[in-house]
């Protein structure tokens, strides 16, 4: 049997995406014809980073502009698709079956634009339902082993979506640079590509130490441990899109498939 998509890593960038015409937003929208469509997605940003771990998936979700600076056109942007209770209830009963506490977010309405950005030129018509998952401060193990805990929800058509950045230094950020990332950037984004290609999670699980030019990378952790989510899911990585914006924003994604045998990259 072929392999099954179970989760995938897309890097949301700039809240900007969507009005720029970048090679990252033309993937995104490519991706959400080519995927095989989900019954639902569940989704972990950093944007909604808790103490502890919660869950939300009210009946409709309300588009959340979490930034500010930006041009006014995109704070006139809404994407509101539905959330999904039986399958909110699903995911906290994996979650506490595996060990893990959880919590409902029962009154919070509101999707952040890490999961916006990419999901609106994915599918555009705002008609997936989705379960959003918090993060907390986590190890990339831990992250995993959420993950690995729901990737069943793939038997049943459902996607494990971490939205975060493949390379995220905020610091180091040239709006409008176009062009070959920075040295640093590139290095980084290599060494992930080639870890994931020989399934090397010891590797990655302690990335800190040894990528090169982590701390410049991620001087914090937050978007890159969604990246961890989503290779809960899966058995193969698969190596989707790699490009950067704005200088150093590093773009890329990947595919976690389900899969027997030994993690590899094609």
């Amino acid at each position: 049997m072929p392999p099954r998509t179970a989760g995938i890593f897309v890097s949301h960038g700039a809240p900007t995406l969507p009005l720029e015409g970048l090679p990252a937003r033309e993937f995104l929208r490519e991706l959400g014809r080519q995927l095989p469509r989900p019954r639902a997605i569940v989704v972990v940003s950093p944007h909604w980073l808790t103490r502890g771990l919660f869950l939300k998936a009210p009946s409709q979700f309300d588009t959340w502009h979490d930034f500010q600076g930006f041009p006014e056109e995109l704070y006139r942007v809404q994407y509101r698709p539905r959330g999904d209770a039986a399958l909110c209830d699903r995911v906290a009963l994996l979650l506490k079956q595996a060990g893990i506490d959880v919590d409902i977010a029962a009154t919070d309405r509101r999707l952040d634009h890490g999961v916006w950005v990419p999901l609106m030129l994915m599918y555009p018509q705002a008609d997936v339902p989705l379960v959003q998952l918090s993060l907390t401060w986590s190890t990339p193990k831990r992250c995993r082993e959420i993950g690995r805990a729901l990737r069943s929800l793939a038997d049943d058509g459902v996607l494990l979506m971490g939205s975060g950045g493949a390379v995220h230094n905020l610091h180091e950020v040239a709006f409008g640079e176009v062009g070959a990332p920075p040295d640093w950037a590139r290095e980084f984004d290599d060494w992930t590509r080639q870890r994931l290609a020989a399934g090397d999670w010891e590797a990655l699980d302690d990335y800190r130490r040894q990528a090169p030019r982590a701390e410049r990378a991620h001087p914090t952790e937050d978007h890159f441990l969604p990246l961890f989510f989503a290779g809960g899911a899966g058995d193969r990585a698969e190596s989707l899109h790699r490009s950067f914006s704005h200088g150093s924003l590093g773009m890329a994604a990947y595919a976690f498939s389900v899969l027997r045998g030994r993690t590899q990259l094609t």
